[in-house]
């Protein structure tokens, strides 16, 4: 141990050390970014398709699936997805893992544009961008007044939005709820038809005489002037002025056949803020930037600009992100400060004296600090990961320091040499059982670092921070420690009260544990019969205990979706959801609650979306999702609708409605995907436990269906293109005819026929057509309108048409609602051709376990490999390993004992629960062989061995626990993650300790009975 001998030998030296990494980590504490998540990137493409009118089924057959097949010949497709709403095609392609999202997206965009051209006429060009869940809406402003909402959204977008998308940070801002300013061109179709004038000719006309295009430049030897032609409109009154044709010499203008409106936008989406209206801005951060310091830099940002608005509009931060994130870390830093207090109190118990005390408890506060200095270096942020890792820490990175010193307290308390002497000597004969625990306590994080799948892109951050502060309390242990312990340690020939009473302690545990390994080493076998029945218990325990993802947080807000009955206008879903803010504000803790329709890509105006805001957590009685059950409850009258009650997905964001449970049906045929998902959904509903059961499709969206006569249309000289084309004029309003400009601000101009012309059939097919033989012709001369029901969306999956089932868990978990679904589908008996597959969270569910039994797998074969190099042998590894299995089915009782489930933290917390158990053996075995390479025969050995380190590993699993109560028992945003890793570490240690104990050395002496055979039968032989 020369870096220990060099650090007792120049204490001055050895303390500059330690405080060089203090300081640093300090300064590399202040530059770590705070974030919910670690930055992943993940190799997922969105492909979104715009034809404005198209229904689903078009939308489906002329976009979404010439799509699919031009992006179906990349390789490295995982999963290729797909939703054709009205007007809009969204294709997602999952790639594997190992795909650089960057090439991912060239190919994609490559393979779009391949096959631009054949898309129909009227086709917006594809957007082709990364989904990145890291760039999610983190928070949403509130824009509100005493003004008209045109002038609000006026007001908002200029003042407010703009200023803001240009911060750092800042990737889109979205505003729901605003009315944009729009010139009207509102004509009467019966006028047109007086003078026999088609819709096509003023939409041509108004294009022609509304257009600005530079000239050139005029030459004048010395100078130069620019020509510029100032044909644009300069008042909306003056597109009145537009001629559209002459007839019997006398102009006809659009002021003869209609009106101008100087309006706003046709409403398709509403927001309102504690029943005010109001334009909603929904901010999403650019991928890879810190959530906090974006937010922070948007609400500063945000004070400036309050100060330029009118007098009566307000601007509200609804939903912030930060909050809960800032929050998170505050408790965390809490658990820490409490953890190390109860750790060094948990030294002081079994030490009794203050000096030993401190010098252990030193390691936690130089080795956590020390540990940001690796954070940094690796790019990592304070998340929920590196947050649990760093809790998880406090009681591991004492336990060196804490062997060490008892080590040299033991030579000094028993041998009675000095101070110097003891730490030369006591570090010496501990320093290589000291790294081998620690060395092969690290081989178990690194494989979790290195998981496949979504679920190891998180946890690499938790894996190597944990080992990152496992490897830095080595180096304090070898250094600053036994320095301390050379100049602070004091024999003391008349122990205090204090020392007397832990020193009468730790003889009566130590004698206790004695007589305990003396009878276990003549009931040897009843020993092995308790563990192997123990071991073989999992198979209840697992049983026993729910399966999910990951636990459910309080983060104090939740979401209620309604879709209304398919063809619901605007103003019936705005009074049904007024209704429903009334029963929802009758809830308790409800702080704020903001309404929105229309949210979200796809949406339409009878999707609404209530967001929850509920009061601090310290200031409530009542969880979130004790209040989410009183939502479900109370909306359950409202049978007409669909409804959810559903936490926030912090990931996806609104685009991306967040379920609990996902369960995909895909097949070629859609109407038998209705019926196999009707019956799955029929029987879901009756399982306990799953609330909001249903699935993503509807099946009676009312649409108008013109029927044309195509030998009719042939006869009187009309197209179906001219059909098509004027409709959608006369009735859709077209878009994108022409532009008003005023400042530098252009406003939409939309042409249209008058609202009593287009609101009735009736009205419809009386609307006149463009003739090539007739001039006009009425649209029933040559159509009919038949009243037709279609699906509102078309989800496909791997290019097959599916229905998702969604649900929500109140009391279910992820486990056993996989298994009843797909029992639920194996009783259907589904055709070859129809499969079901899990997404989402429940198909990472079943790659996190097989994830983990993988990496469980290595850590095992590497810690034998560490094992075997440090104790040269390949006996004693078993010996040491036997005690792994044995914590599982006490780490699982624990959990069935506190109603958790085994989730993805927990699934950690057994991991550290290996290190801590193996630790612990480790420390047996290697003074065994110490004292037998003494001279003392092999049960004197044993003995002594395990009773002298049984103080250290009481000690050791003490402090542990001490550390995890806090996170244990905590309370507040993000403790319930936490929690479920800590129930584990508590539990399961404290309840394994003792069979542990008992059957090392138990297995050491069958071991070496073994290896005794195996000589005699080698001599024999």
């Amino acid at each position: 141990m020369k870096l220990a001998d060099v650090s007792i030998k120049r204490p001055v030296f050895a303390t500059m050390m330690v405080s060089a990494l203090v300081v640093l980590g300090l300064f590399s504490f202040s530059k770590l970014g705070v974030d919910q998540f670690p930055n992943v990137d993940f190799p997922f493409v969105v492909v979104s398709t715009t034809l404005k009118g198209a229904s689903p089924e078009e939308i489906e057959t002329a976009v979404t699936k010439p799509i699919e097949e031009s992006i179906n010949t990349i390789s490295g497709i995982e999963d290729l997805q797909s939703t054709s709403f009205e007007g809009l095609s969204q294709v997602m392609v999952s790639f594997d893992l190992d795909k650089q999202s960057d090439v991912a997206a060239q190919e994609v965009r490559d393979a779009v544009n391949r096959i631009m051209r054949d898309f129909p006429l009227g086709t917006d060009p594809p957007v082709v961008q990364k989904f990145d869940p890291g760039a999610a809406p983190v928070m949403s402003i509130a824009v509100s007044g005493d003004l008209p909402l045109r002038d609000i959204t006026e007001i908002t977008k200029k003042k407010i939005k703009e200023p803001l998308e240009t911060l750092k940070g800042v990737g889109k801002i979205t505003m729901v709820g605003g009315r944009e300013r729009e010139i009207h061109i509102v004509v009467n179709p019966l006028k047109l038809g007086a003078y026999q004038l088609s819709i096509d000719k003023v939409k041509e006309s108004i294009q022609q005489q509304n257009i600005e295009i530079p000239g050139g430049r005029v030459d004048r030897g010395r100078e130069e002037w620019t020509l510029r032609t100032m044909g644009r409109i300069e008042t909306p009154k003056d597109f009145g002025n537009i001629i559209i044709a002459n007839k019997n010499g006398v102009p006809v203008r659009i002021r003869d056949v209609g009106h101008i409106e100087d309006t706003e936008e046709e409403p398709r989406t509403l927001a309102r803020l504690n029943g005010q209206p109001t334009v909603s801005l929904i901010v999403q951060k650019q991928s890879g930037m810190n959530t906090v310091e974006t937010i922070v830099r948007v609400k500063e940002e945000l004070e400036i600009l309050k100060k330029n608005l009118p007098p009566q509009v307000t601007a509200e931060v609804v939903r912030d992100q930060s909050e809960f994130i800032l929050a998170s870390v505050r408790t965390v830093e809490e658990h820490l400060i409490l953890g190390a207090l109860l750790a060094s109190l948990a030294v002081l118990v079994f030490i009794g004296n203050w000096r030993s005390t401190v010098i252990a408890s030193l390691a936690i506060p130089t080795s956590i600090i020390s540990t940001f200095i690796l954070m940094d270096l690796a790019h990592f942020t304070l998340n929920t990961m590196t947050l649990l890792a760093l809790a998880l820490a406090v009681g591991v990175v004492i336990d060196d320091a804490i062997v060490v010193l008892e080590n040299i307290t033991r030579h000094v308390e028993e041998e009675g040499i000095s101070p110097m002497e003891a730490a030369f000597s006591g570090t010496k004969e501990i320093g290589l059982a000291v790294m081998a625990t620690t060395l092969s306590l690290v081989i178990i994080f690194l494989p979790l670092a290195y998981m496949q799948g979504i679920v190891g892109r998180f946890l690499k951050s938790y894996g190597l921070t944990v080992a990152f502060a496992i490897m830095v309390s080595l180096f304090v242990a070898f250094t600053l420690t036994p320095m301390l312990c050379s100049r602070f340690l004091k024999h003391e020939r008349k122990p205090n009260l204090l020392q007397e009473k832990v020193d009468q302690l730790n003889n009566i545990l130590r004698n206790l544990y004695g007589r305990l390994v003396v009878w276990a080493l003549s009931h040897r076998w009843v020993i092995v019969g308790t563990a192997v029945l123990t071991i073989f218990s999992t198979v209840l325990w697992i049983q026993l205990v729910g399966k999910d993802f990951i636990p459910p947080d309080d983060t104090g807000e939740f979401q209620v979706r309604i879709k209304a009955p398919e063809g619901t206008s605007l103003d019936m879903t705005n009074t049904i959801l007024t209704q429903l803010e009334t029963e929802i504000r009758r809830l308790p803790a409800v702080e704020r609650i903001m309404t929105s329709i229309g949210e979200g890509d796809g949406s339409n105006v009878n999707d609404g979306l209530i967001y929850v805001g509920l009061k601090n957590y310290s200031k409530r009685k009542v969880t979130q999702f004790q209040i989410m059950a009183m939502a479900r409850k109370a909306l359950t009258k409202y049978t007409g609708l669909r409804t959810s009650v559903s936490k926030i997905d912090l990931i996806g964001g609104s685009n991306f409605p967040s379920y609990d449970f996902n369960y995909v049906l895909s097949g070629p045929d859609l109407q038998d995907l209705r019926i196999y998902s009707s019956k799955i959904v029929e029987e879901l509903k009756k399982v306990k436990g799953l609330v909001d059961v249903d699935t993503n499709v509807t099946y009676a969206k009312p649409e108008l269906k013109v029927k044309i006569d195509r030998n009719r249309a042939q006869d009187l000289g009309v197209k179906v293109e001219d059909i098509a084309n004027s409709l959608r004029t006369m009735v859709g309003g077209e878009e994108d005819i022409t532009k008003y400009k005023e400042g530098d601000t252009l406003y939409q101009v939309r042409l249209r026929v008058d609202k009593n012309y287009r609101n009735h059939p009736e009205a419809i097919s009386a609307l006149f057509l463009p003739s090539s033989k007739a001039g006009l012709v009425r649209l029933d001369n040559v159509a009919s309108l038949v009243k037709e029901l279609g699906p509102s969306q078309i989800n496909r999956l791997n290019r097959q048409r599916q229905i998702t089932i969604f649900a929500n868990f109140d009391g279910a978990s992820m486990g056993s609602t996989i298994e009843k679904t797909e029992k639920i589908a194996k009783d259907l008996k589904l055709p070859a051709e129809y499969k079901g597959s899990l997404l989402a969270e429940g198909r990472e569910f079943g790659r996190m376990i097989q994830g983990f039994l993988i990496a469980f797998l290595l850590s095992l074969i590497f810690m034998y490999m560490v094992l075997a190099s440090q104790f040269d042998s390949f006996l004693h590894p078993i010996t040491i390993l036997l005690s792994l299995p044995l914590s599982i089915p006490f780490a699982l009782f624990s959990l069935w004992v506190t109603h958790q489930n085994l989730t993805i933290f927990s699934i950690m917390g057994i991991f550290m629960l290996f290190g801590i158990v193996k630790k612990n053996a480790i420390l047996q075995v290697d003074y065994t062989n110490t004292l037998r390479k003494k001279g003392l025969n092999r049960y004197d050995a044993i003995l002594e061995a395990n009773k002298t380190r049984f103080r250290p590993i009481v000690m050791t699993t003490t402090v542990l626990v001490a550390a995890m109560i806090p996170v244990m028992l905590g309370r507040g945003p993000g403790s319930a993650s936490r929690a479920t890793m800590a129930v584990v570490i508590v539990g399961g240690q404290t309840m394994c300790l003792l069979i542990t104990l008992l059957l090392t050395p138990v297995a050491y002496s069958l071991f070496d009975d073994l290896n005794e055979w195996i000589k005699g039968w080698k001599k024999a032989s």
